[in-house]
């Protein structure tokens, strides 16, 4: 069974950091662009990050330019979402996906999803 899996969320403070862990099951992550999404509530799935599968390039949505970092490790089958500065605009559930082409504007181009890991950024 090909799967993704997310970790890493929690509950941080307002300026305070997490770092999102995706990796595959049932499959080579490395053959994949990997794209983060998150999703709170009342709110569509939005784009925000998403990197190659040789990682020689990667895009992010203008609301986490400067703040957040993707970066994968293909010897561990993982991708990684290294989130600083964080707001409480941040709060959502992060997915992560699998597929063909690193795009951050549509859900479309993935074809292999997690069932998220939920970030909390409050005081």
């Amino acid at each position: 069974q090909l799967q993704v899996v997310e970790s890493g969320g929690g509950l941080v403070q307002p300026g305070g950091s997490l770092r999102l862990s995706c990796a595959a099951s049932g499959f080579t992550l490395g053959y994949y662009a990997i794209g983060w999404f998150r999703q709170a509530p009342g709110k569509e799935r939005e784009g925000v990050s998403c990197i190659t599968s040789s990682g020689s390039s990667t895009n992010y949505a203008d609301s986490v330019k400067g703040r957040f970092t993707i970066s994968r490790d293909n010897a561990k089958n993982t991708v990684y979402l290294q989130m600083n500065s964080l707001k409480p605009e941040d709060t959502a559930v992060y997915y992560c996906a699998a597929g063909a082409f690193c795009v951050v504007h549509t859900t479309r181009a993935y074809d292999y999803w997690g069932q998220g890991t939920q970030v909390t950024v409050s005081s």
